[in-house]
């Protein structure tokens, strides 16, 4: 047995701080970093992370102690791996231990924000990670697609994840067999998130990454048998810096449905809560604001529990997500009705794309005052000019479609016509009025429609717009965009071309002002003024918001758009 005595580390300027809460029973086994007891000073409250893997022998204080730096607060038998390691250089940790609460805050934002990565004397594990998904949020994963024992080759696909527009898999970033699967279906996952831990194919030991740190600071490991120098273990980030890092971060994890509807965004008032680093992080990552939890903790401290029971709660007291698509605004709910009563059913799942589809169609519906407006392109001309592109498009390899003279049009218009390229600012009362020109377009897969954005087509020509369109809609089809591509549109072109009708109206896709519909062209006799020639005439319809836009707005942009589609030579000038 060899018995290791954990000592309190700097507290970066603290004289005393008193224990609140042990999270440990005698015999409990604990891994490297883990808390080991949370201590908390007149300015903050601090997980100290356990220096090795083992099991705590008992603990050398009790709940209410004052402590200081230097004194011995637990004991852990230590894991024979740690006896391992080497002690480190005497002026590392002189450095390391004159270091002051704020840059351990640092150091810890940094270890929560990157996999640490360890070299490894002999080992051949790696840990793979998931690479950047285009996205700062977190995504639900939904299928795993190996098993441990597989063989894995580089780029096979681990795991599919799903964001609230499209699906797409992980690639693996080694080859070699899986030794162990850290993730289950449903967890969510982000850039960096440990997924499987492999045998690496090849001779020479590769590095071992260790699983990323969510909620404790990462610490080295002091000798065995020797009490901790009091810098080996960067304390946690005063409840100040959790609060400020909460407020800042760039994009917040997906988060429960109901938690979210019923939620407000975490503000200052969650710095003046009594909660540890750890329970703030769960709560940032739930969408909790920690203002709304009663603590049941010493002297009303917010625990893990806590968050846990809340989120509980509301999500058996709200109504289930799904109601949206059925009801809202005072309307009356559809009733339900028993079909099997006159046949044979069968119950189908919406796929979380038609879900969130569903609820978003009916939100911008009831909240956008719809109005469309209707007319005909004479677009003869811009067919001939476009089948003549076949040759050249050939050798491009580049498939020429009308929809890459709709989007270019589009593109023009918004430009001779600014209103339609504005939003509605969330406190209604200004209009964002936008210099960039992206336009969404929307495509049809197997799980739902999905729009992909094409950006800045002012500044493209017909056979880039053609190779984007080509490769956007074969990545949605194949469930393969990535959220950043179905951002920052500014108006949405929606074309049945393909499939047939006379016309329809689009749903204005908020917080955008218009949206176009275009159906299937066909020849139809025109007066000419001396007699009836063949055009082949295509059928638009406008949809706007008429908050933003008003009557003359629609009819000038509805104008424009047919002048140009009927003599591409405008789109030159």
């Amino acid at each position: 047995m060899t018995i290791q005595t954990i000592v309190v580390p700097d507290l970066g300027g603290a004289e005393t701080v008193e224990v609140i809460e042990l999270g440990l029973n005698p015999g409990d086994s604990i891994e490297v970093e883990d808390a080991l007891l949370v201590l908390e000073s007149d300015k903050a409250t601090m997980d100290i992370p356990s220096p090795a893997a083992g099991a705590l022998v008992k603990y050398l204080v009790a709940e209410g102690a004052t402590v200081r730096v230097g004194d011995a607060i637990a004991e852990i038998d230590v894991a024979d791996e740690a006896t391992a390691e080497t002690e480190a250089e005497p002026e590392e940790v002189e450095q390391v231990t004159n270091e002051p609460l704020v840059e351990a805050a640092v150091a810890t934002e940094q270890a929560q924000e990157q996999a640490p990565q360890v070299a490894a004397a002999s080992s051949a594990e790696q840990m793979i990670l998931v690479p950047d998904i285009g996205s700062d949020d977190k995504v639900e994963l939904i299928e795993v697609c190996i098993a441990v024992g597989d063989e894995v080759n580089e780029g096979d696909t681990l795991v599919v994840l799903e964001s609230d527009k499209a699906t797409m898999d992980v690639p693996s970033t080694h080859s070699g067999k899986v030794l162990e699967i850290v993730v289950a279906e449903g967890a969510k996952l982000g850039t960096g998130d440990a997924v499987a831990l492999f045998e690496v194919a090849g001779d020479a030991p590769a590095p071992v990454v260790a699983k990323p740190v969510t909620d404790k600071p990462v610490a080295d490991k002091p000798v065995a048998d020797k009490p901790v120098a009091p810098a080996a273990a960067p304390v946690a980030a005063p409840i100040e810096a959790a609060a400020d890092a909460i407020q800042s971060a760039p994009g917040q994890p997906a988060q429960p449905a109901a938690v979210a509807a019923a939620e407000p965004a975490l503000s200052s008032d969650a710095a003046q809560v009594y909660a540890g680093p750890a329970v703030r992080l769960i709560a940032r990552e739930l969408g909790v604001a920690l203002t709304e939890v009663s603590g049941t903790g010493p002297r009303g401290r917010i625990l893990k529990d806590d968050v846990s029971n809340y989120v509980k709660q509301v999500i058996k007291n709200k109504d289930a997500p799904a109601a949206a698509a059925t009801g809202g605004s005072g309307i009356p709910a559809v009733p339900a009705v028993d079909f099997s009563q006159f046949g044979q059913i069968e119950e189908l799942p919406m796929s979380k794309i038609q879900k969130l589809t569903a609820a978003n169609m009916q939100r911008n519906w009831l909240n956008v005052p719809h109005v469309t407006q209707f007319d005909d392109a004479d677009i003869t001309d811009l067919e001939a000019f476009r089948k003549g592109l076949k040759a050249e498009g050939e050798k491009r390899g580049v498939r020429v479609t009308p929809v890459a003279f709709l989007i270019k049009a589009i593109g023009a218009a918004l430009e001779a016509n600014p209103e339609f390229n504005r939003s509605l600012a969330a406190d209604g009362q200004n209009l964002i009025q936008k210099h960039y020109c992206h336009v969404g377009m929307a495509v049809d897969t197997p799980r739902g429609l999905v729009v992909p954005v094409i950006r800045d087509v002012n500044e493209k020509g017909i056979w880039d717009i053609s190779a984007e369109i080509s490769l956007l809609a074969g990545k949605a089809r194949d469930g393969k965009l990535k959220p950043a591509e179905m951002q920052g549109g500014c108006f949405t072109l929606s074309s049945l071309g393909a499939i047939g009708g006379n016309g329809f109206t689009p749903i204005v896709n908020a917080p955008e002002v218009g949206i176009l519909g275009v159906s299937k062209s066909q020849m139809k006799p025109v007066w000419d003024g001396a007699e009836f020639v063949p055009r082949l005439l295509l059928p638009m319809a406008l949809s706007y918001d008429h908050r933003a836009i008003n009557g003359g707005d629609a009819g000038r942009f509805m104008t424009h758009l047919v002048k140009l589609l009927s003599d591409i030579r405008y789109l030159a000038l």
